[in-house]
């Protein structure tokens, strides 16, 4: 099955199928820190996916719940916590592997979009904004425009009103589809809907399965692509799922194990490129 991911948004550009570290490989290290994107980036991913919530002062901070209490030492909504005070929580308290807390007391805390941005100059990024403030929209696009990083993300939310915020401020940005824009196409792909149509979404982050109803199939890849859009799936760590889901023409995988997503998808390439 063929792949437009060669002639899609140039974030997505490639020869073949891309590897995203999801929240830097979150089952590797403490997700969302620079531990969990270094890690994610020497294990030879792609690129790295990633979640932005407003600090108090208005600073986009790299963190995915609305609360810090999960991943970090600190307590309460990130939305009350200012991005200072949020650099100086342990990001790393919570974050266990082989029953060891190893990244706890380092010094890791929850990092700006600035300083992701920063510390990877060239890297893709798929950034996800949380929540429905279209504020945090013209933030993001703020520091991706400070960082000239325009052609290596994609901007992403389940709420239609935030990525069309980034569309009305930033039409040369890709954005993923919004959890509606995905139901839409999902029906259209059920019905074998033969007709394309521009539509304001690149590319699709989507779940495999949503509780019994599964997302992605290879109809549902084949409409994206009719339609003009490339398919990522989450969050993918078997080998035996990345290798079905290359199969079906997939454009990409965002994985919590980067070090077993990279070996699996080089070798699918290597068995399925015609020399």
């Amino acid at each position: 099955m063929g792949s437009i991911s060669d002639s899609g948004p140039a974030v997505f550009r490639a020869s073949g199928p891309l590897v995203f570290a999801h929240r830097g490989g979150a089952k590797l290290a403490p997700e969302n820190t620079i531990p969990a994107f270094d890690n994610g980036m020497a294990c030879r991913a792609d690129g790295l996916e990633l979640d932005v919530h407003l600090s108090a002062d208005g600073v986009p901070v790299v963190i995915h719940d609305t609360t810090v209490d999960r991943t970090t030492d600190g307590a309460g909504p990130v939305a009350v916590h200012m991005a200072a005070a949020l650099a100086q929580m342990d990001a790393g308290y919570h974050f266990t592997r082989d029953g060891e807390h190893s990244f706890r007391g380092r010094g890791i805390g929850v990092p700006t979009l600035d300083a992701v941005l920063a510390r990877f100059p060239t890297a893709r990024a798929i950034i996800e904004m949380k929540g429905a403030d279209p504020r945090l929209a013209h933030s993001v696009v703020q520091v991706v425009r400070h960082h000239r990083a325009e052609a290596r993300v994609c901007l992403s939310a389940f709420q239609r009103v935030v990525v069309d915020a980034v569309r009305a401020e930033a039409p040369d940005i890709a954005t993923s589809a919004s959890q509606g824009e995905a139901r839409w196409t999902l029906h259209r792909s059920w019905v074998r809907w033969p007709f394309a149509s521009p539509r304001p979404h690149a590319a699709f982050q989507v779940p495999e399965r949503v509780g019994r109803m599964r997302v992605v199939s290879p109809a549902f890849v084949r409409q994206a692509h009719r339609e003009g859009q490339v398919v990522q799936v989450w969050v993918v760590d078997d080998p035996a799922a990345i290798r079905r889901l290359l199969d079906w023409g997939v454009d990409g995988l965002i994985t919590d194990r980067p070090d077993v997503a990279v070996p699996v998808r080089d070798a699918w390439v290597a068995m399925t490129t015609v020399i």
